[in-house]
């Protein structure tokens, strides 16, 4: 598994597994779980990442925006670094939708670049499950790439995997 503390993975694929058992996807069938884990595959043998805090993060990436699991809770079982990146990756749904999505994207631009790459594992697992998506959602997915996209843009030099993952991203959505 290379350089990925696998003590780290497992205990981050446990915490989100219990924070999403009640949870499925759009499809009404899928266990949420599977996003998340897609999400780590993609880190990891997708985007060539075996940086711990990244396939950690990729795993927990949706639990603070999408249960009941709150930023010290992540804070305590992973660190506050490890927070930070899942903090960065989650929107603020008390704001209203355009407030939201610009702070979004401006707390993802100063963030950790892990916190970049997961976001474009997430975009990259999203177009791969389009078709179990609404019409809708589908219609987002390709404003979500190009803005993840641009914030990534920076970390292409000094990032090999982040070179990897814009190269993965543009192919998967054509751009």
């Amino acid at each position: 598994m290379g350089q990925v503390n696998r003590d780290a993975w497992q205990a981050a694929a446990a915490f989100a597994a219990r924070a999403h058992r009640h949870q499925v996807r759009n499809d009404g069938r899928t266990p949420y779980i599977a996003h998340p884990m897609r999400v780590a595959i993609t880190v990891r043998h997708v985007f060539g990442c075996e940086d711990e805090g990244a396939m950690c993060a990729a795993l927990l990436h949706d639990t603070i925006e999408d249960t009941t699991t709150d930023y010290d809770d992540v804070a305590g079982g992973f660190g506050e670094e490890g927070a930070g990146i899942v903090g960065a990756l989650t929107k603020n749904m008390a704001m209203p939708l355009a407030e939201r999505e610009a702070d979004y994207d401006a707390r993802l631009a100063r963030a950790d670049w892990r916190a970049r790459l997961v976001k474009l594992a997430d975009v990259f697992d999203n177009w791969c499950d389009c078709a179990e998506l609404s019409a809708e959602a589908r219609a987002k997915l390709p404003g979500r790439a190009e803005r993840a996209l641009a914030l990534a843009e920076p970390d292409r030099a000094g990032h090999p995997e982040m070179e990897r993952a814009v190269r993965a991203v543009r192919g998967i959505v054509g751009m």
